[in-house]
């Protein structure tokens, strides 16, 4: 028996001021938000999908043990009966199943885990022959409740698997319940997709059309037309923009929101130590705020070492200190206000250059100080393999929270505006579709707006195929503020995911994109009101111009309207 509910949940605390993302907590108030730690577990999701036993009512019937260790089954005191892997001396010595997957099919898993002590990573593995071991998810699990561990596979194979869980401290006994795996096809899983989209990104609106007096207008026709779409969907720019008539106006007449890709990190404004150049980034901001174009800033800094100046390799800690300090003021304080985000501090998850040198703090203070400068724009940590490569540890959901957590608990970084950025650098094959979505889904509990930042997709033969599979998975998303591609014309250098060829005409991962730019966007659409002035309508969010013509005069007015979540009704006069 499963006891549902929530008997326990651990801290979380958030005070949000006004309708910004400002969020005033400790460490753990990110590192926990919202994830629920229950006393019980609930029952397994999907009915356990293709699970043998899932709720462990029939005993340990259907589970081994894997590698060394023993398993038991045990009961809690309201009656739930669960399994135990102890007696471990490997990490993945733990409880197993075989289950057999299908080619072609994307596979979401859930298990609620709870430890006998502490706090350590339980990670589900997928052990397939002759393959590596595929991760599908982890989870904190703690002594005392039960966390939910999510994930998934994709099977580009048929073949038999065997369920693990993996715990690197090998005194952890892992205690397991509610185990689910279902399987889904694309196909099933796109309408999911199409139904998240309705959900999360139109509003049904119910119209009225009245007089000035308050009396309906009967049977007036009424012409809807989208001019602004809400979510910001764009693409990164390069300096070619500058001189291409071509590129400009490829660009312009799509995208409304971008990303420079190299022209505002160090190494291009300050290539020679006290010589800065801000003469391209000028030009590019120019070329974008006159065609309505927002920018996301990026980089402020990079931790991989790889990406500092020549120059700054080989500055003493001192130097070091005061050259970045120099830089952090001065793109800033150059572009502060024109930015809907900066990129603050790249890749601080995968590499340490500034750490390394000038202590563990030192993510924390170029945020604080990079907020103090502009105060008004979201500050983002941003990092690939987070939902690209689910066997990244240094940039899973856990370490990406707890990295966040540390910089936002820093003194006086409490009221940062903060947003979680994902860049998407998909590899050759199939995405993991079920693991993306899960990664999605623990980040969206520390209320941050995420943004999808770069997504590109490497050159293959279904490249097109994988980067509408991505792009719809992030947009039905609903904790998914914004997604910018790192893609664009072949004239431009774009040569991994290239959406026009050097004549400008779409290649198949530029017909996506446009199919997508359409198919998110409400159609013109010509109505007519019912006798007492009533039409109804499902609309995606933005801003639409709606005219009105009076039936008796035949003349017409065109008014203004914005659609967001909550708009449900709109009151027209005519």
């Amino acid at each position: 028996m499963k006891i549902l509910a929530e008997a326990l949940t651990l801290v979380f605390f958030s005070i949000f001021l006004g309708s910004e993302h400002r969020i005033c907590h400790a460490f753990s108030s990110i590192y926990n938000a919202r994830t629920k730690c229950l006393v019980e577990p609930k029952t397994a999701q999907d009915g356990g999908g293709i699970i043998a036993n899932p709720d462990f009512t029939h005993g340990m019937e259907g589970w081994a043990v894997y590698g060394q260790g023993a398993m038991k089954e045990e009961m809690s005191r309201n009656g739930n009966r669960f399994i135990v892997a102890y007696n471990r001396t490997q990490s993945l010595d733990s409880i197993s199943q075989k289950v057999q997957l299908g080619g072609g099919l994307i596979y979401s898993f859930s298990a609620w885990i709870q430890i006998n002590k502490g706090s350590e990573r339980v990670a589900v593995v997928f052990k397939i022959p002759h393959t590596e071991l595929v991760i599908g998810g982890r989870v904190l699990a703690r002594n005392g409740c039960w966390s939910l561990l999510k994930g998934g596979i994709f099977a580009n194979f048929t073949s038999h698997a065997d369920i693990l869980f993996e715990s690197n401290n090998t005194t952890t006994e892992i205690w397991v319940d509610s185990v689910s795996l279902q399987p889904f096809t694309l196909e099933q899983w796109r309408a999911q997709q199409d139904k998240k989209i309705d959900k999360e990104r139109k509003s049904k609106v119910r119209f009225k059309v009245t007089y000035g007096n308050g009396t309906a207008v009967d049977s007036a026709t009424v012409s809807i037309k989208q001019t602004r779409s809400e979510f910001p969907f764009g693409c990164g720019m390069n300096f070619h923009i500058i001189d291409s008539t071509d590129y400009q106006n490829w660009f312009a007449s799509r995208f409304k929101y971008t990303t420079f890709t190299n022209q505002m990190k160090w190494y291009s404004n300050e290539p020679k130590q006290g010589q800065e150049n801000y003469t391209v980034a000028d030009t590019m901001v120019k070329f974008a705020k006159k065609n309505g174009i927002s920018i996301r800033g990026h980089n402020i800094l990079w931790d991989d070492p790889k990406y500092q100046p020549e120059w700054v390799k080989n500055l003493t800690s001192d130097e070091l200190r005061k050259a970045a300090a120099k830089r952090v003021d001065s793109v800033v304080s150059r572009y502060a206000g024109q930015l809907i985000a900066w990129d603050v501090i790249n890749e601080n998850l995968h590499f340490s250059f500034f750490e390394d040198k000038l202590g563990k703090n030192a993510s924390s203070r170029y945020f604080k100080r990079a907020y103090e400068l502009d105060p008004k724009t979201t500050m983002f940590l941003n990092e690939f393999n987070t939902i690209e490569y689910s066997n990244d540890e240094d940039v899973d959901p856990i370490s990406y929270m707890k990295k966040l957590g540390a910089i936002l608990s820093y003194p006086g970084n409490q009221g940062i505006l903060a947003g979680i950025g994902l860049e998407g650098h998909f590899g050759v094959g199939q995405p993991n579709l079920a693991y993306m979505r899960s990664v999605l889904d623990i980040l969206s509990s520390t209320g941050l707006p995420i943004w999808l930042t770069e997504v590109d997709v490497v050159k293959e033969p279904n490249q097109a195929e994988y980067l509408e599979q991505i792009l719809r998975e992030g947009y039905c998303h609903h904790a998914v503020k914004g997604i910018i591609m790192f893609a664009g014309p072949a004239t431009a250098g774009f040569n991994a995911t290239t959406l026009v060829d050097k004549d400008f005409k779409n290649t198949p991962s530029g017909d996506v994109v446009d199919k997508l730019i359409d198919e998110w966007r409400t159609k013109p659409t010509e109505t007519k009101a019912d006798g007492e002035g009533y039409f109804e309508m499902s609309l995606f969010h933005g801003d639409y111009k709606i005219t009105i013509k009076n039936p008796v005069t035949n003349c017409s007015t065109t008014l203004s309207y914005g659609v967001t979540k909550g708009t449900t009704s709109i009151h027209i006069n005519a």
